[in-house]
């Protein structure tokens, strides 16, 4: 096992340079710069001005020198610069914004799986029922219904029919724990709902297998409670696959954090990228790239160990 998680942790390395060089240039490919945006914003209209500050930001050097002085500095003293606009630390301005993300993505999965493993788990066990069909067509409009859609209902038609609007004031955690969650709740169950239908139909199809072995016929012969049958035998070996799932909802709580910050006004990561990116503040955009590379690395590294735990077939060697 050890060996094993040394080998990945090893992986992610040359993933993580191939990550930043990419993203290094793309960002500064892209069309538009910010040479042009910081001089409309100063008011500077000669070549001269837009010289000074392409030199002031240090954009006038060749793009390799400027990524060599990137990664040198990540190297030898974890820091990924400094944001173009404000000045001040990448790492500053990232751990400042991960509270609200951390608890949006958590409270969306906790929303997620509350929803997903027990009806997915009653799916399976009435199959072919009325509440089976009821089930599998909640799943499917969970999948198609977009979330950032269901957002601007809940911002919109509220306020039109009732006068009342979740609200959009944030408060951090610490300060008012009750404000904090008013405003929270409702985005994290929106969240929540988004990632819970692909992995309701993926409960329900490894549970229909599961129930299909020997060993669970076994087990309905020696007269065990049917909750016994499912919390004992089935459900841990139905939950394997699913875990893969659960794992790739970390890709899914960033998109949906990137369009709901938006919506309902919370400065979290996602908000952060789409500010950046408008700005195009290199260094920012990087840095998150990175932040959300080495996230989506690490939790697919759990993933893969919790597997051992769940199925004794697997073997790290």
């Amino acid at each position: 096992m050890q060996a094993y998680i040394t080998r990945r942790l090893l992986l992610i390395i040359p993933t993580l340079l191939i990550t930043t060089l990419v993203v290094f240039c793309v960002v500064r490919i892209v069309p538009g710069s910010i040479i042009d945006l910081m001089a409309s914003d100063m008011k500077a209209t000669t070549q001269m001005d837009r010289d000074a500050i392409r030199h002031a930001l240090g954009l006038d050097r060749p793009i390799y020198v400027q990524y060599g002085d990137y990664m040198w500095g990540l190297i030898t003293r974890g820091d990924l610069g400094k944001s173009l606009w404000k000045n001040i630390p990448v790492t500053q301005e990232i751990f400042a914004r991960i509270p609200v993300t951390l608890e949006l993505g958590i409270l969306g999965l906790i929303v997620g799986l509350v929803i997903s493993i027990p009806i997915g788990i009653y799916s399976a066990m009435r199959q072919d029922t009325i509440g089976d069909y009821i089930a599998r067509s909640f799943a499917i409009l969970l999948i198609a219904v977009p979330g950032f859609w269901v957002g601007t209902l809940v911002i919109v038609f509220p306020s039109v029919w009732w006068h009342w609007s979740p609200p959009l004031m944030y408060t951090p955690l610490t300060e008012n724990p009750a404000e904090n969650l008013k405003q929270i709740i409702i985005p994290a169950i929106i969240l929540g709902m988004a990632m819970s239908g692909t992995t309701m139909r993926m409960m329900r199809t490894m549970m229909l297998e599961v129930l299909r072995q020997d060993y669970i016929r076994t087990a309905w012969s020696k007269g065990l409670e049917e909750k016994t049958v499912i919390r004992k035998h089935a459900l841990k070996n139905a939950l394997i696959p699913v875990i893969t799932i659960i794992g790739l909802w970390l890709p899914v709580v960033i998109e949906g954090a990137v369009i709901l910050e938006q919506i309902f006004n919370l400065p979290g990561i996602g908000r952060l990228l789409v500010e950046s990116a408008f700005t195009r503040d290199y260094t920012i955009v990087s840095g998150l790239a990175l932040f959300i590379a080495c996230g989506i690395l690490i939790i697919n590294l759990f993933i893969d160990v919790i597997y051992g735990f769940l199925d004794p077939r697997v073997r790290f060697e």
